[in-house]
C-alpha cells in the first residue's frame, strides 16, 4: 500500500495514518464518508502530513468539540500540528459578530445633524484659510507690476465678462418684463399702474441686477474655474508648477479673482439696464405709459439705490472666484471628483451670494438706505 495514502486504523485505539493534505482531498472525503466516527480514543500523532484542507475535513468528521478534546488529551502531538489544529478550531468555531443595534430615530437625526455641522464648520474653516492665502498673495503681487500677468487677466476678463454679456442681458430683460407684468397685475387693482415703473427700478437697481448677474456667473464661471483647475490638479500640472518654484495661487487664482472683480460690476450694470429696458417695453406696450414718462420716473430714483446694488458686486465677485478656485484645488485624480466639486462650487457660490445679499439688505435697512 502506498504509505502516503490516508488510512484510518480502527481498533481499541483509532489511529490516523498517511497524508492528510489538499492533494488527497478527494480520497479523504471518500474515506471519511465511509468510516463512522469512532467512539474510543483517537490518535493524530501518526499522521504523516497535515495541512489546513485535511484538518478542516477532520474537524467536520469528528466535530469541533471532539477534536478539541482529542488535541488536549494527546500529549505526543507535534507542537506545529497542535498549533495548526487549534488555529483551525478557533477559526471554525468563531461565531458571527452580533449585529449592531440600530440607534433610535432621534439619535440618528442628532448624529446626522452633528456630522453636517462638523462638515460645515470644517468647510468654512478651509474657505477662511483659502481667502487669507489669496489676500496675502494679492498683497504681495499688486504692489509689484512686474509680477502682474496681464495676458492671463485679459483672457479671463474676455471669457468671464464679454462672453457672458448676451446671456446676462437676455435673462435680466426677461425678468424685468416679468416683474413689470406682475406689478401691473397687482397694482392695477388699485389703479396704480404707474408705480410699476418704481417697482422695476427699485428692484433692479438694489437687488435683481446684482443677484441675477452673480447667479449667472456662479453657474457659468465658478464651475469653469473648478473644472479648469481641477483638471490641472488631476493631471499633476499643479505639482509641476510647485516643482518649478511657481505659485499656483499667483498663476491661476489671482488672475481669475481680479477678472471677476472687474467683470461682475460691469455685468451688474448691464443687468440693471437690461431689466429697466424689459420693464420699459412692458410699460409702453401694455400699460400705455409713455417712454418719456417712464424715463423721467426712473431718473427720479435716488442715486443711493444704484450704489447699494453696485457696492455688492465686488464682494460677490470675490466670493464666487475664491469658491470656484478652492473647489478646483480639492479635485482628486478622477472624472467623478471633477464633476462632484464642480457641482459643489456652483451650489456654494449661489448659497453664499444669497446669504451675503440677505445680510447686506439687513445692514442697509438699518442704515436707512
Amino acid at each position: 500500500m502506498d504509505q502516503a495514502e490516508p488510512v484510518i486504523e480502527r481498533g481499541a485505539t483509532t489511529r490516523l495514518l498517511g497524508t492528510w493534505t489538499l492533494s488527497r482531498h478527494r480520497q479523504l472525503k471518500r474515506l471519511l464518508t465511509q468510516t463512522p466516527v469512532p467512539e474510543g480514543e483517537v490518535q493524530l500523532r501518526h499522521i504523516g502530513a497535515l495541512d489546513t484542507a485535511g484538518a478542516a475535513l477532520l474537524a467536520r468528521w469528528l466535530g469541533l468539540e471532539r477534536l478539541e478534546a482529542i488535541i488536549n488529551a494527546e500529549t505526543g502531538l507535534q507542537p506545529e500540528r497542535r498549533a495548526l489544529l487549534e488555529t483551525l478550531l478557533r477559526a471554525m468555531g468563531r461565531e458571527p459578530a452580533p449585529a449592531a443595534k440600530k440607534p433610535a430615530a432621534l439619535l440618528q437625526a442628532l448624529a446626522l445633524l452633528g456630522e453636517q455641522s462638523e462638515y460645515l464648520a470644517r468647510h468654512f474653516w478651509q474657505l477662511s484659510g483659502f481667502v487669507g492665502l489669496v489676500l496675502q498673495t494679492l498683497a504681495v503681487v499688486l504692489p509689484r507690476p512686474s509680477r502682474w500677468r496681464l495676458t492671463a487677466l485679459v483672457n479671463q476678463i474676455h471669457q468671464t465678462g464679454l462672453n457672458a454679456v448676451p446671456i446676462v442681458a437676455l435673462l435680466t430683460f426677461l425678468v424685468g418684463a416679468v416683474v413689470a407684468f406682475l406689478g401691473a397685475t397687482v397694482l392695477g387693482e388699485f389703479g396704480a399702474e404707474i408705480y410699476t415703473v418704481n417697482l422695476v427700478a427699485y428692484s433692479f437697481l438694489r437687488e435683481f441686477g446684482v443677484i441675477l448677474a452673480s447667479i449667472m456667473l456662479a453657474g457659468r464661471t465658478a464651475s469653469a474655474f473648478t473644472a479648469q483647475i481641477g483638471s490641472m490638479n488631476a493631471n499633476e500640472e499643479l505639482d509641476a508648477l510647485r516643482t518649478l518654484g511657481l505659485s499656483p495661487i499667483e498663476l491661476l487664482v489671482v488672475p481669475r479673482v481680479l477678472a471677476l472683480l472687474v467683470t461682475l460690476p460691469l455685468l451688474t450694470f448691464v443687468a440693471m439696464i437690461s431689466g429697466l429696458v424689459g420693464g420699459a417695453v412692458v410699460s409702453v406696450v401694455s400699460l400705455d405709459i409713455a417712454l418719456s414718462q417712464y424715463l423721467s420716473i426712473v431718473a427720479d430714483v435716488p442715486l443711493k439705490h444704484y450704489l447699494v446694488g453696485m457696492v455688492k458686486a465686488p464682494v460677490f465677485a470675490f466670493v464666487i472666484a475664491v469658491i470656484g478656485c478652492m473647489e478646483g484645488f480639492k479635485v482628486s485624480g478622477s472624472a467623478e471628483s471633477v464633476g462632484r466639486h464642480t457641482t459643489s462650487s456652483v451650489v456654494q457660490s449661489i448659497f453664499m451670494v444669497i446669504l451675503l445679499d440677505a445680510v447686506a439688505a439687513l445692514f442697509f435697512m438699518e442704515l436707512g438706505w
